[in-house]
């Protein structure tokens, strides 16, 4: 299979800082937790909880089908400002504080937002951190009956 081609933050340091920052809701943005198929079932089977008590169903988001539910503004994971899903976080939270986008005829390419406090700090990323975070969204976007690598 062909690798994928993807552009990535050359020299950028990033630390995470265990804020929550990322985890709710802030006056410049609201936080939107996408799931795919795969995560949903794996965070209903870790946590006994129906997919219907943590997420909604969303439509047009492919290849996310839910969004992950909040209380006051805050992930309904969210426990004294540490995930309580930490394992079985979702694609989106373990991508943050990057995002993956598509550039016609480029391929993918990673950017991040600066309202992470932990952005500048820690070791610097190489490609093989980007690469990580591409292989594990592509292992649970393929759970997916009718998924595939088109949709990253």
């Amino acid at each position: 299979m062909e690798a994928l081609r993807f552009e990535y933050p050359r020299g950028i340091r990033f630390r995470c800082l265990r804020c929550a920052l990322c985890c709710m809701d802030a006056v410049s943005r609201e936080r939107r937790i996408l799931l795919l198929e795969a995560e949903a079932r794996r965070i209903s089977e870790a946590t006994s909880l129906g997919i219907g008590e943590f997420a909604l169903e969303v439509e047009d988001e492919s290849p996310f089908r839910y969004l992950m539910r909040k209380e006051d503004g805050r992930c309904v994971f969210l426990r004294d400002n540490l995930c309580s899903i930490y394992e079985f976080r979702p694609i989106i939270c373990r991508f943050y504080p990057f995002k993956l986008e598509r550039i016609s005829g480029r391929g993918l390419r990673f950017s991040y937002t600066e309202e992470c406090p932990g952005i500048g700090r820690g070791p610097r990323l190489r490609r093989i951190y980007f690469e990580g975070l591409l292989n594990h969204l592509e292992e649970n976007l393929m759970k997916a009956p009718g998924n595939d690598r088109s949709q990253i």
